[in-house]
């Protein structure tokens, strides 16, 4: 054995222990070819912001503009209006007056008798006379009481003129006013070439010879019986 203290003798080789690799944090940077580069984190996309909800227009206030009070109402009469506050007039009613009864002198059309269909015929028969001595031509008295009770009688007759149309249909209501009967309606003008003269139960026809010829009334009413014609 050699003494440990002979300077001859070799020093003992002492293993130490490596350190140990140390692991890298979570944190730390990490290493390329390029060089060392810190990666960032990528960012949370930006909510979209809230688009506000337009506002309403506010609506214009009219200036001077007051509320009007509701009318108070008592039935069906106003007590008072809106403008003033002043009491609205009544209601008028209307009654019964001797002007909505039948003139005096025309049949009644409601309930017929046959004393109601004389007196038509009867003024009918005026009619023809009347119009006779205003020099008006083919003159037709037809009787229609069986067929409708739109009219008792028929009177059709011609002239020759517009002024002759006028004086026949003026001197048959001139000559029944003085009997007490009078129209109840006159419809047309000489210039259309057709007057009608409408007493209730007897109505008038008074055309020119053209239109006369165009209507036909005595065709239209070929199955009423023809009590005068005078030509």
């Amino acid at each position: 054995m050699t003494d440990p203290a002979s300077p001859s003798a070799k020093p003992a080789r002492v293993r130490v222990p490596s350190p140990k690799p140390s692991t890298p944090s979570t944190s730390a940077t990490t290493e390329s070819k390029a060089g060392t580069r810190s990666i960032a984190k990528p960012q949370a996309a930006a909510k979209p912001t809230a688009i506000a909800k337009p506002k309403t227009a506010a609506k214009p206030k009219t200036a001077g503009k007051r509320t009007v009070p509701k009318p108070k109402t008592a039935g069906n009469a106003v007590d008072a209006v809106a403008t003033g506050g002043a009491p609205a007039p009544k209601p008028r009613v209307r009654r019964a007056t001797a002007a909505s009864t039948p003139r005096p002198g025309l049949p009644a059309r409601t309930e017929l008798t046959g004393q109601d269909r004389k007196a038509s015929l009867a003024t009918a028969r005026r009619v023809v006379e009347l119009a006779e001595d205003k020099k008006a031509a083919d003159i037709v008295l037809l009787d229609l009481g069986e067929l409708t009770t739109l009219a008792d009688a028929f009177v059709i007759c011609s002239g020759g003129s517009e002024r002759q149309l006028d004086a026949i249909a003026d001197g048959i209501v001139s000559g029944l006013r003085e009997q007490g009967v009078r129209p109840i309606g006159r419809e047309g003008v000489a210039a259309s070439h057709w007057v009608l003269l409408d007493f209730g139960g007897v109505i008038v026809h008074i055309f020119t010879p053209p239109e006369r010829d165009f209507y036909e009334l005595e065709k239209h009413w070929s199955e009423a019986r023809t009590v005068l014609r005078v030509q």
